[in-house]
């Protein structure tokens, strides 16, 4: 253990407290690609037609897929060491024997682990309703709740898919009642649960917290989603407005034993009282809140407000530099332009090969973020743009009721 502690730490210093990542791919064997995530287009089914195509890249994630048939440590992030593509070490390992000279300690303290990650999601279609099952669900099977937040990033939306809306929850006229006779005919007909919902018009640079145990079905751009170590769900949508369609064992997920077929265990994966808020944009819209900004910089919170993950996008103009101090450990990309970050070159792709390194995507330890990392613009010409996803605990992310 203390070999590995020291391999992974000179790796770790030899990065000036900074990881270079390698980019993740994730198929899904549901729903289009909407073609935004740089990936080159003779890659899309990289990783097998049965397994679909590649619609999402997660990041700094420690967490594996749950869909039927991924492979091992499908969806975990791996560490570029020393540029060689077969010779990547998985995050997992850093995470594992660093601890908390990694992440820091109280995120050691609360969680004994790192807690989030994030992901773009790239679907042409608009998602199927569905759900994260709520904490008191998740305890009930052993699995962690899935809470996420969204961020439209304008640099990856160079168009909007087939819907720009988001369905969240109920209308609050809506009954429990209404909602289970829809489910109960889940194997029957067409349920058109979405009748029973309510739609938001979403844009870019702004976002919104969807708190597990709220049913929901997101709109077709390329969303950035900071959210909490899980990748549970069920499908309460049966036949989707793309034409798909989705059986009761989509439906009939993560219950407890003994009630594998129980429809009331199906609904008490739901926080009912937050699905039919008559306030719900209100609690739950994002826009940007300004953090901090000087002489050609500045840095927004683009996700804040809840206990579990923030974001923040980092502005950096042409030919400028900023020594950026933050709190806590943070994964990082570069959506726009190219520079230098700590001791690293940064820039964002324009087009990636399957199983190609890339120098966009990063992990900043909690003793460098503290230190701070010199960001500098290389760009005559290009605002250099960096989204930071962390854990919220310890990060001062503002609380939008304040």
């Amino acid at each position: 253990m203390a070999e590995t502690y020291e391999k992974l730490k000179g790796v770790l210093d030899a990065g000036e407290g900074i990881l270079n990542l390698a980019p993740t791919w994730v198929p899904r064997p549901f729903n289009k690609p909407g073609h935004r995530l740089r990936l080159h287009p003779d890659d899309t089914y990289a990783m097998g037609m049965k397994r679909g195509a590649i619609v999402e890249r997660w990041f700094s994630s420690i967490t594996k897929v749950e869909t039927e048939g991924a492979v091992p440590h499908e969806g975990m992030s791996f560490v570029n060491t020393c540029g060689d593509p077969a010779q990547t070490v998985l995050f997992k390992e850093f995470v594992d024997a660093l601890g908390a000279d990694l992440y820091g300690q109280a995120l050691h303290d609360e969680y004994g682990t790192w807690p989030m990650y994030s992901k773009f999601y790239d679907y042409n279609e608009p998602l199927f309703h569905h759900v994260h099952h709520c904490e008191e669900a998740c305890a009930k099977v052993g699995v962690m709740p899935k809470h996420e937040h969204y961020f439209f990033p304008k640099q990856y939306n160079n168009h909007f898919g087939t819907r720009a809306t988001t369905f969240f929850g109920f209308d609050p006229s809506v009954t429990k009642e209404e909602v289970r006779a829809r489910l109960k005919d889940h194997e029957l007909r067409d349920t058109r649960i979405l009748e029973l919902s309510r739609a938001f018009q979403v844009k870019p640079g702004t976002g919104w917290y969807t708190q597990a145990g709220v049913v929901h079905a997101p709109a077709s751009l390329c969303t950035y989603e900071p959210q909490w170590n899980s990748d549970v769900m069920a499908l309460w949508e049966n036949v989707v407005g793309s034409g798909e369609v989705f059986g009761k064992d989509w439906l009939y997920c993560y219950l407890p034993e003994g009630r594998e077929d129980d429809l009331d265990a199906v609904m008490d994966a739901i926080d009912w009282e937050l699905n039919t808020l008559p306030d719900y944009r209100a609690r739950f819209f994002r826009p940007p809140v300004a953090e901090d900004s000087g002489g050609g910089w500045k840095q927004d919170w683009v996700a804040y407000g809840n206990p579990f993950v923030a974001a923040k996008e980092l502005t950096v103009e042409p030919g400028c530099a900023v020594l950026v101090k933050d709190s806590v450990a943070y994964g990082c990309l570069c959506v726009q332009g190219r520079g230098r970050f700590g001791p690293f070159v940064m820039e964002s792709p324009t087009l990636i090969r399957y199983g190609q390194l890339t120098a966009d995507e990063f992990f900043v330890s909690h003793g460098k973020a503290q230190e701070g990392v010199l960001v500098k613009n290389e760009s005559p010409v290009e605002p250099l743009v960096i989204l930071k996803h962390m854990a919220a605990l310890g990060s001062g992310s503002p609380d939008p009721k304040q």
